[in-house]
């Protein structure tokens, strides 16, 4: 496994910056591995959503009522099985006194780009 120390570092000033962080990039380059990383080394609360999993996307079958009480740092891997979710995010991260953060990981494709772009203007930040 490669050290990313350095992207590590860099993300989780991102999160202190932004209320939603999103990592894109081809499959297979570590965008889970570092956000498992992060997760492993935080000593706050976190949720992990896998949306190849089965049970994790069907627990987001409602994702305002899933993600509205969490707390801490929550991780969204695959998010492009989900389209939809950038618009819940953004009510989400507009409540006053927000204190949730969200890392949503996902392939490079230019519509996932677009839509979490315009959707989440000015609150997410893609590394």
């Amino acid at each position: 496994m490669i050290k990313r120390e350095r992207e590590y570092l860099t993300l989780q000033k991102l999160l202190k910056r932004h209320p939603v962080v999103g990592i894109v990039g081809t499959r297979q380059v570590g965008k889970t591995t570092l956000a498992r990383s992060l997760v492993e080394k935080r000593l706050s609360p976190f949720s992990y959503f896998d949306l190849e999993n089965p049970e994790d996307l069907a627990r987001l079958d409602d994702p305002m009522l899933a993600l509205k009480g969490l707390k801490g740092l929550v991780v969204i891997d695959e998010v492009q099985r989900l389209p939809n979710l950038f618009t819940v995010l953004r009510v989400l991260v507009d409540r006053p006194k927000a204190q949730t953060r969200f890392l949503v990981l996902g392939s490079a494709s230019p519509d996932i780009l677009r839509q979490g772009s315009e959707t989440l203007a000015g609150r997410i930040f893609y590394h």
